[in-house]
């Protein structure tokens, strides 16, 4: 495994940072494989959960532009390979995954390195983080499911605004516009983040994994074929074990003691 992203395996879920500091965790080549492998190696392993977060001062600055300086460069690249390549599956990975990924923004999160942290269930950001859509700055669009994520969360004024003058956003205004979850001071940002990334994994994870698949279906679907959804999936969780767990326990007026198993 690459130094460029650690591992943190703990009882049933896994701790994935972000290890360039020095580059405020701007993206390679090898820490896109690096930070794939670690996420697959994470779900095949039967993690019930993730936490994402970025060491030093930074979360992520986006994409490492010190390879792409035009002076040294015989012909323009092509992006879109970067994005197919590294990015675009990077993002459906996380999306794809049938249990949470909680992502704790330690810092500034900008270019693709917000729309990462957007791609996650349960955003935490610290006090002083800031969320940047610093694209146009280089002569770029969104990308990294960016103009998705933010049109969806924040509508289209809103993130017409943040994606065309690259306004940095403070951690206290993106929760309030409904960009992230929550702002946790940040001293105490990684104690609540593993806190509760322990209480996902501990946590009837079919059940949440096709919450999270839901909701997400939510924004193309009709109501009717939501509806459906929601009849199909709601099927796959009543025959499980942490369905019959959490009724007894609930009729018993006891914490349940969910397994996270199928049925």
């Amino acid at each position: 495994m690459s130094d460029t992203i650690l591992t943190q395996t703990h009882h049933n879920w896994v701790e994935i940072t972000l290890n360039r500091p020095e580059k405020l965790n701007s993206f390679t080549p090898e820490m896109h494989l690096a930070l794939r492998a670690a996420i697959e190696s994470a779900r095949d392993s039967g993690a019930r959960a993730i936490l994402l977060t970025g060491a030093g001062r930074g979360f992520c600055a986006g994409q490492d532009l010190g390879a792409r300086d035009p002076s040294k460069m015989t012909t323009a690249p092509d992006l879109s390979q970067t994005l197919e390549k590294y990015y675009n599956p990077l993002i459906k990975l996380i999306r794809s995954l049938e249990f949470p990924v909680i992502c704790a923004v330690n810092g500034v999160a900008a270019g693709a390195g917000a729309n990462i942290a957007l791609a996650c269930d349960i955003v935490l950001a610290a006090e002083g983080a800031r969320f940047i859509q610093s694209f146009v700055k280089v002569g770029l669009m969104p990308d990294a499911g960016g103009s998705w994520s933010l049109a969806h969360l924040v509508g289209e004024a809103r993130a017409k605004g943040l994606a065309l003058t690259a306004t940095p956003l403070s951690a206290t205004k993106a929760a309030e516009w409904g960009l992230i979850w929550d702002v946790i001071p940040n001293e105490t940002l990684m104690a609540e983040a593993r806190t509760l990334t322990e209480s996902l994994a501990n946590g009837p994870t079919v059940g949440l994994g096709l919450t999270k698949i839901a909701i997400q279906a939510a924004s193309t679907n009709t109501m009717d074929e939501q509806l459906d959804l929601e009849a199909e999936n709601q099927k796959i969780c009543g025959v499980t074990p942490d369905y019959a767990e959490g009724v007894t326990a609930f009729l018993q007026k006891r914490v349940p003691e969910f397994t996270g198993g199928k049925s």
